[in-house]
């Protein structure tokens, strides 16, 4: 199957190939055409499964055959839970519907509101937003979503992760009764189906992948270590096996910002990316990771989806994380669109039970290297 069997519009098939896009995922194939019949759907799919394009392609579609072009009325709204990915979704709109002539704007907290509002003053007909900053712009009068007719929800589990369940709330209340809803989630936990059922209308189900299960083009492997020579098997396992280019995930943004301080200190170019970075500084350090300018990202959670790397090799769990679906979260960053990837992840005694938790949840044990000098 090719994206032309999808019966997407010329302009959509053009940006497609420029992109270099040749056959459509599962999550592409089985969402595409029932949302252009207009469908409610319920997608479970994890990160990297190109999400993304199965719900920008059809509702840039629709919305272009149905002329909305004016700006004056906002009538797809796009919700995410992060900058990260919200900043990825408004790229993926850019891309795809470069010759449709739709206007779309992105607004997330943490910057300075007047160019977000200049920006929604000029007209917008796709808004893709972050909970906070929305309600925020809503109640100050800049946004009306009394004519949405195109609601997306994405990620809907790290929605409720982050706690935003009451924001998302407060917006759907203002949403009309009547819209497509497009719902999205990696997981299908009791509170996101009870979300999802006070949305949906007779939806679609696709699911493509087992909840919670990592591609299998990623290898895993675990070290179990002393808490006091992570560091050391760090710096030996970046070294020993020639990793130039990783994504290092800690649990506290003191302990990122401490790790990229020693790697510098041994020559190895690093940043830190999370909350108390400026939306300016995680751009600049997720852009010169991309462009390889530095060797090193090292992230907390707030990195675990929404950053998309082309053929990210590395992903190393410095610390563990506390619950198991993170880690699957957070290892899908590498192994992407087919690729292989290979995911190390640094265990201590205290952890033991979060690794239990892992190796429970992806139903098999993660390979121990048994061989390391900080054991």
């Amino acid at each position: 199957m090719t994206f032309s069997n999808l019966n997407l519009i010329a302009p959509l098939l053009e940006a497609l190939n420029k992109l270099g896009y040749e056959i459509p995922t599962p999550i592409q194939q089985q969402s595409i055409s029932p949302i252009l019949e207009g469908k409610d759907i319920f997608g479970c799919a994890q990160t990297g499964t190109g999400k993304t394009a199965a719900f920008a392609l059809p509702v840039l579609q629709l919305m272009h055959q149905k002329n909305y072009k004016s700006g004056k009325q906002i009538k797809a709204l796009v919700l995410a839970p992060t900058r990260e990915l919200a900043l990825q979704i408004n790229q993926s709109f850019s891309d795809y519907g470069n010759n449709l002539g739709l206007k779309h704007i992105c607004i997330f907290g943490g910057v300075s509101q007047i160019n977000q509002t200049n920006a929604l003053q000029k007209g917008v007909d796709i808004l893709i937003a972050t909970p906070g900053r929305l309600l925020d712009l809503m109640q100050q009068g800049f946004i009306n979503l009394s004519h949405i007719e195109f609601f997306v929800l994405d990620e809907a589990d790290r929605m409720l992760d982050m706690g935003f369940i009451n924001d998302i709330k407060k917006v759907i209340a203002k949403l009309p009764q009547k819209k497509q809803t497009l719902f999205f989630s990696a997981t299908v936990a009791p509170d996101i189906m009870q979300l999802a059922n006070t949305l949906l209308h007779n939806p679609v189900k696709v699911s493509v992948t087992p909840v919670s299960t990592p591609a299998e083009t990623v290898k895993q492997t675990v070290y179990h270590v002393k808490k006091e020579n992570k560091r050391l098997l760090l710096r030996h396992v970046l070294k020993t096996n020639r990793i130039d280019h990783a994504l290092v995930f800690t649990r506290t943004k003191r302990g990122a910002d401490r790790i990229v301080k020693e790697l510098n200190k041994n020559g190895i170019r690093s940043e830190a990316i999370h909350g108390d970075k400026s939306q300016g500084a995680r751009e600049r350090a997720l852009d010169s990771f991309k462009n390889r300018k530095i060797n090193i990202l090292v992230a907390t959670d707030i990195a675990s989806r929404g950053i998309d790397v082309d053929k990210l090799t590395h992903v190393i769990n410095f610390e563990i994380p506390e619950q198991a679906e993170t880690y699957v979260h957070r290892i899908g960053r590498t192994g992407r669109a087919g690729e292989n990837g290979t995911a190390l992840s640094f265990c201590t005694e205290d952890e033991l039970t979060y690794l239990k938790d892992i190796n429970k949840l992806i139903k098999k044990n993660i390979e121990v290297v048994k061989s390391h000098p900080f054991q």
